[in-house]
């Protein structure tokens, strides 16, 4: 995790305002901040004030997690859960206006010091005790541009441009992401470089055709992070392959449910949904994980899902472990920094061009496009960690794997959407992760029979593209 460096910005109460901002279950707090000189002339045109949301900024006490008894996984992964609830709570409050910022966070402070202890005599009970967890109780304001309407601003909308004018007028008002999230993708430079394959390569691929997901299986649930926690992830998942994954799946349940694959592939795909941002209430509008922690609005059905498997461009790969779990991305990139921060977005047509930190505004006939690509460097050992990363990894920039890593096969999904161009739009998030596009993740849990795991590594390994 990133070291912070946010502060609160020193301003005299002559010149903050706060203003409450919960609409239709999300937001923020928008601190809006003018000069108190400014139109004593007489002339206030062109005076604008600044706008930011507050939002807290939390240590992320998982990501620091390098080893974990199995004796204490379960009150570990319960006591994760619960740091999860209480900042989700103490955002509902900030944004509801019910507490102020400083007794809020000191609130805050004592419910995770108490966790975080129960967290650690679990640890001691088996393994040293992790002291390093005792600095990461507390919590601090964090500040990000307000969810402000160009629509009111017809100069900056004009000053935009066509694309980005129409984003203007209908990503503005409160509740959702900000104008400056999303940005025009035919004024981005195309920015992907892939390492040229080698003699000994892998150049063969494999899919599985898994639907996208018409059954309707979605969830606020996350079995890898928060298993046995309803809700876990505070934020709804769309699912295709196995039919029967939520908190309380185990891989013996994993291994005898259905699938949406049409080869016999079992694994678990799941990721955020995507949301218009139309106000318009979703079947989950009251419910954990869809409006009670401020994700709002009509979720969108992919109009394609693609799931591919790829090899290496250096050498062979060789079969993933049934039951490999892998998370690609950062559901708190925006609390927690870009360390493991995995987004690609762009639109169909202008796939060279990827953005980390943006939506983007495609143009007409263009679609919204997520690209995943997973880590494809393993262990050789450990199907999860503590942290759920440290036993897989990236490989370099010319494709190898790090020290005491082997190369299996890499998943890439690519999931696309029809949205209208400058419709509003949002990835469904924790609620103090402001729908910050960085936040996108994925998640996969390889449940392949060993069987078709070896035929996809015969199809990579020689070259092969198998359908």
């Amino acid at each position: 995790m990133s070291e912070k460096g946010h502060k609160r910005p020193r301003l005299s109460n002559k010149l903050l305002a706060v203003v409450s901002a919960l609409v239709l279950g999300g937001g923020g707090v928008a601190v809006v901040a003018g000069n108190a000189n400014a139109g004593q002339d007489g002339n206030r045109t062109g005076d604008r004030a600044a706008q930011v949301v507050a939002t807290i900024d939390c240590p992320d006490v998982g990501d620091r997690l390098t080893a974990v008894p199995d004796q204490a996984r379960t009150e570990v992964d319960e006591s994760l859960a619960q740091l999860d609830v209480q900042v989700a709570d103490a955002y509902r409050r900030l944004a509801a206006g019910e507490a102020g910022g400083d007794a809020l966070l000191g609130e805050l402070r004592v419910q995770r010091e108490g966790t975080i202890s129960r967290m650690s005599d679990a640890i001691a009970r088996s393994a040293a005790r992790p002291e390093e967890l005792k600095s990461l109780s507390g919590c601090e304001m964090k500040q990000a541009s307000a969810q402000d309407d160009a629509a009111a601003d017809p100069a900056a909308a004009a000053a935009a441009g066509p694309a980005d004018a129409g984003a203007a007028r209908s990503i503005g008002g409160k509740g959702g992401p900000a104008r400056s999230d999303f940005v025009d993708i035919t004024r981005i430079r195309p920015n992907v470089r892939a390492p040229g394959a080698s003699a000994g390569a892998s150049t063969g691929s494999f899919s599985s055709q898994c639907g996208r997901n018409e059954n309707g299986h979605f969830n606020p649930d996350n079995v890898i992070v928060a298993p046995g926690v309803s809700n876990g992830a505070h934020h709804m998942h769309d699912y295709v392959g196995n039919k029967s994954t939520d908190a309380f799946s185990t891989n013996d349940s994993l291994a005898k449910a259905g699938t949406t694959c049409g080869n016999g592939d079992l694994s678990s795909y799941y990721w955020p949904v995507l949301r218009l941002r139309d106000g318009k209430a979703e079947k989950d509008a009251k419910a954990p994980g869809g409006g009670q922690d401020a994700n709002v609005g009509t979720i969108l059905r992919p109009k394609q899902v693609t799931i591919t498997f790829k090899g290496s461009p250096v050498g062979k790969v060789k079969a993933m472990p049934r039951f490999l779990r892998i998370i690609t991305g950062d559901a708190k990139a925006f609390a927690n920094g870009n360390a493991n921060a995995n987004a690609s977005w762009s639109c169909t047509g202008f796939e060279n061009r990827q953005l980390k930190d943006k939506y983007p505004v495609c143009p007409k006939g263009s679609d919204v496009v997520r690209t995943f690509t997973f880590q494809s460097c393993w262990d050789g050992r450990n199907t999860d960690s503590a942290n759920h990363r440290t036993h897989v990894a990236f490989p370099d920039k010319s494709g190898r794997c790090p020290k005491g890593f082997s190369a299996i096969p890499q998943l890439v999904q690519r999931i696309t959407y029809g949205v209208a161009p400058g419709a509003r739009f949002a990835v469904d998030s924790f609620p103090e992760q402001l729908h910050k596009p960085v936040t996108d993740h994925d998640d996969f849990i390889n449940v392949m029979p060993d069987r078709l795991m070896a035929t996809a590594v015969g199809c990579i390994n020689g070259g092969r593209t198998c359908r």
